[in-house]
């Protein structure tokens, strides 16, 4: 199989595919990769890097889609690269479908077969692909916190950890998936008091087992996240429904009452963003203000630590990427039920179905379109 590998576009995200050891698994395993020109220069990743494994590199990304059978990307296609995506075409990316009509009709438009990291599911009930970039993103939710907390950043002027005789900052962080788990290690190291909502009680009591005193632990309901959103200094948006629309948590009144300066994180951004006053942001003006609460809503996060997210990226997609290659994509599929969950569009149908509801599309499950 030829497998191509375009440099993303996106702003600011310098995350690429494939990393040349990857890339060497693949030739090793008799197929063959393009590279765009520079597509990983920005994280040290060089051109002659991917030659010396093997690599064909181009010069554009119209030679990558034109010849490719499958496109291995990060981020979801952008208007340019719907537009070059053909009838038949793999790509394996990125998706988030749900809160993005004009992607989901270019992809249906295109004829390709779309198969999404984030929807790849496990035998725990997990989503191994998106879980890399949840501990990225978790971990960078509160890098970003703590400075849009500071007075230049227009927050309150609090430090994480406070000092002696002050108080620390009060963080609150809505979900305790693989996010909110992260954004509470990071917190905590920080000497934050933090509170961790989730619908989970068993989710709630492994948090409590873990670690104890140190973080607070609370079942979810609009009366408890109200409460403790009021008086918080940093919110971490954490929660995550796979394939559809994040629900909104904090309404637009709630993030009136809040303490001016306060800061929310919003890490749901990508499927729509948990709170009612979200809009996605780019790491070249991440944040805004809404009646005096700053809001870090940055919808690639994990971008901005582009060597670190690809090379974690990889060490879980590289599996996937070799079984797509090596069996075709149907074999592929059919073999592994939790991959088959990754499959979002399959010539000119939409086949997830928490993402067809989500927009109000028609909904075709991917065992049909394969005819499995």
């Amino acid at each position: 199989m030829l497998i191509g590998v375009p440099k993303e576009i996106k702003n600011l995200e310098f995350r690429v595919g494939l990393t040349p050891p990857s890339v060497r698994e693949l030739i090793t395993h008799g197929h063959k990769v393009i590279v765009q020109k520079n597509a990983g220069f920005e994280i040290g990743l060089d051109d002659e890097a991917y030659k010396a494994v093997g690599a064909e590199v181009v010069d554009t990304p119209q030679e990558v889609y034109a010849r490719a059978d499958m496109i291995i990307k990060v981020k979801e296609p952008q208007a340019p690269e719907l537009d070059m995506l053909r009838e038949g075409q793999i790509l394996f990316t990125y998706l988030h479908l749900a809160p993005d009509p004009a992607q989901t009709k270019g992809l249906l438009k295109s004829g390709c077969i779309a198969i999404a990291y984030e929807t790849v599911t496990d035998d725990r009930g997990g989503l191994p692909l998106l879980a890399p970039m949840s501990e990225v993103a978790g971990r960078m939710s509160i890098q970003a916190g703590a400075h849009a907390l500071e007075m230049s950043q227009g927050g309150r002027g609090v430090l994480m950890g406070g000092v002696p005789g002050v108080d620390a900052a009060k963080v609150v962080i809505l979900g305790g998936g693989v996010v909110g788990t992260n954004a509470a290690r990071m917190a905590m190291g920080l000497e934050a008091h933090v509170t961790v909502f989730d619908k989970s009680v068993a989710r709630l009591q492994q948090l409590d087992f873990q670690y104890g005193s140190r973080m607070n632990t609370v079942f979810s309901t609009v009366d408890a996240v109200e409460e403790h959103v009021l008086t918080a200094d940093l919110v971490v948006g954490a929660v995550l429904v796979p394939g559809s629309a994040a629900p909104k948590l904090v309404s637009r009144d709630l993030v009136s009452r809040m303490q001016r300066g306060s800061v929310l994180v919003d890490v749901a951004i990508d499927q729509g963003g948990c709170f009612a006053t979200s809009r996605p942001t780019t790491h070249d003006d991440p944040t805004y203000v809404v009646d005096g609460v700053v809001h870090y809503c940055v919808a690639n996060m994990p971008g901005g630590v582009a060597r670190t997210s690809t090379f974690a990226l990889n060490n879980t997609t590289l599996p996937y990427v070799l079984a797509l290659a090596d069996k075709g994509y149907k074999k592929a599929l059919a073999d592994d039920r939790h991959f088959l969950n990754g499959l979002n569009v399959y010539d000119g149908k939409l086949t997830y179905e928490a993402a067809a509801r989500d927009l109000g599309l028609d909904y075709v499950s991917a065992q049909s379109v394969l005819g499995l």
